[in-house]
């Protein structure tokens, strides 16, 4: 990063302090007849870096989330890891420190609305203030929608729909008294398309989407930006059995105008740039990152 600058005048001559504490010092002992307004010059490059900023990633401990965690890690931030499993927590976290990243963890279920609060209390008492929330809890039910449960869409939209609720409701309480914050949703394709067998993760997606606009409408005036990132068709452990399955690849393939399947360290990107002040005049957008797929019929 470039330093500060301060141009002063003196006469017919302009002389550039590349320390402008020493200026004031000048300015303080009526040594310069005319200054400028001094500025800080910084690279745009430097608008994308997290250092010094504090996330969560919700459903970090595997998949997408944990890519998320190390993406946002090696841009700077400190990441805290969240699921409700422990020992898989603490080995997400001992993986990610061992790559020398700064990261820590939380446990809590993201479906229970008081739980959630007292842990993002505790966790701001702890660690300090939350700069920046990616809501990646989720699960996925496959099966013909008029055989889905009561009990297996409530369980869906639990974790998918509520889930993104009670944590941003927590975290916000916090981030609208400091008026700053980045809130991410992830969304998915399905946010826009639907397919068979999965009609309530389809819904529960674009609620979300419809939900991060609502966040942008209630909080975007208190210094919030929050905006959706949806991803495609990605090699996860939980895709695997999608993955293996030779005639849907064969599909995706063709249905995808990048032919492949996508890796999950490409959402790392998009995820940074959402986070950052790179994106502080973007608000209630979802970005897809899926080869192209929502793009074409």
């Amino acid at each position: 990063m470039q330093r500060s600058r301060l141009v002063i005048t003196l006469g017919d001559h302009d002389i550039t302090i590349n320390d402008w504490h020493a200026s004031a010092i000048a300015v303080e002992s009526g040594a310069i007849a005319h200054s400028k307004i001094p500025h800080r010059e910084t690279h745009m490059i430097d608008s994308f870096r997290l250092n010094g900023r504090l996330a969560l990633i919700t459903g970090s401990v595997r998949g997408i989330g944990l890519a998320l965690a190390r993406g946002l890690a090696q841009a700077g931030a400190r990441v805290v890891l969240n699921g409700r499993d422990a020992e898989r927590a603490q080995g997400a976290c001992a993986l990610l420190r061992d790559q020398g990243l700064d990261v820590d963890y939380s446990v809590f279920d993201v479906t229970d609305h008081q739980a959630v609060a007292t842990a993002i209390d505790a966790l701001e008492q702890r660690l300090g203030p939350i700069d920046i929330l990616i809501n990646n809890a989720g699960l996925q039910h496959r099966q013909a929608l008029q055989d889905v449960s009561a009990e297996d869409w409530h369980r869906l939209m639990s974790t998918n729909l509520d889930g993104v609720f009670n944590v941003s409701k927590a975290v916000a309480r916090h981030m609208i008294g400091r008026q700053r914050g980045k809130i991410i949703n992830i969304g998915s394709v399905q946010s826009e398309l639907a397919r068979r067998s999965i009609a309530p993760y389809a819904a529960s997606k674009g609620a979300v989407r419809m939900l991060t606009r609502g966040m942008c409408a209630d909080w975007a005036g208190h210094g919030l930006q929050i905006n959706a990132l949806a991803p495609g068709y990605f090699q996860t452990e939980l895709n695997q059995a999608l993955v293996a399955d030779p005639a849907f690849s064969d599909w995706l393939l063709q249905r995808t105008p990048a032919g492949r399947w996508g890796n999950v360290e490409e959402l790392c990107g998009a995820a940074v740039f959402l986070a950052s002040s790179a994106s502080n005049f973007v608000n209630g957008q979802t970005l897809f990152v899926d080869g192209g797929l929502t793009s074409v019929v």
